[in-house]
């Protein structure tokens, strides 16, 4: 059984111990305030970043990994190498990728590299990046695991609740009076990733039902989750992905369950007190 690296960016937000548990090697992406430049989980932590991008009058800008960040981890002892990435349609990560893979291979050609589009971010991206590294501890061929994993990306189930739409505002892609009027009854926006972009799909009142309300709608496309890896992910508010576990778990029951934070990449897009929920 010939060994597999697999490879992910930054914005699958999966915990340290789930990192070192499966061997996963995480290339980070790069936060810039203005004319300062830092990686993702490396340079600036979680607890930072947010307290910066919320004093901050400007949202925070993402840039991908360069292709030569990539062409480090390609050059290995391992043959087979495997690479998930965020959604191409939320980053050039994979793009940056595939050109690394291209100037590596002209002069190694014994090498298996392969990249695989998430098209998913965060929690549904950490889910699928889990699922590669279950089935390589289970000793399954590198064609299996990407034959699954490109047909599983399809069927997650991903939906999340915004707490603030400041961030929206800063990017100026909603009015600052619409979003007062959205404040002004409290209500929560709730969004769905499919297709490989976030778009926004109900709203709910209150932090309560906002919450019922992506548990709701996760479950009600799961269909058995007995068998599935739930991914939760918080954005500065572990409270409320206890309170998601509890209302997830009173009557379902899932193969793994996963609680991470929510780092800078998919934290610029929905600033603090959001909750990102995946069943795959």
């Amino acid at each position: 059984m010939s060994k597999i690296k697999l490879i992910t960016d930054g914005s699958c937000d999966l915990s340290k111990d789930i990192i070192e548990k499966y061997n996963i090697e995480v290339i980070g992406l790069n936060v810039l305030f203005g004319d300062e430049s830092f990686i993702g989980g490396e340079e600036i932590d979680n607890q930072t970043f947010y307290k910066r991008m919320s004093e901050s009058q400007q949202l925070p800008k993402t840039s991908c990994p360069s292709p030569e960040k990539f062409i480090e981890s390609y050059n290995c002892e391992v043959d087979n190498i495997l690479v998930l990435t965020i959604s191409s349609k939320l980053s050039g990560t994979y793009s940056s990728a595939i050109l690394a893979k291209k100037m590596f291979t002209n002069e190694n050609y014994n090498k298996n590299i392969e990249i695989i589009d998430t098209l998913n971010g965060c929690a549904g991206q950490g889910a699928l990046v889990v699922k590669a590294a279950q089935m390589i501890e289970e000793g399954k061929s590198f064609e299996e695991i990407i034959e699954t994993i490109e047909k599983i990306k399809y069927k997650i189930v991903h939906f999340g609740t915004l707490e603030t739409l400041e961030n929206a505002i800063k990017g100026g892609r909603i009015s600052a009076l619409k979003a007062s009027i959205v404040n002004a009854f409290n209500f929560k926006v709730i969004v769905q990733i499919t297709d490989g972009l976030v778009k926004p799909v109900d709203k709910a009142r209150g932090e309560v039902n906002s919450l019922k309300k992506v548990v709701e709608s996760v479950l009600q496309l799961s269909g058995d989750t007995s068998e599935k890896i739930l991914s939760i992910a918080h954005a500065n508010c572990p409270h409320k992905a206890d309170k998601v576990r509890e209302l997830l778990e009173k009557e379902h029951q899932f193969k793994k369950i996963i609680i991470s934070e929510v780092g800078p990449v998919m934290g610029t897009y929905t600033s603090k007190g959001a909750i990102l929920v995946s069943a795959l």
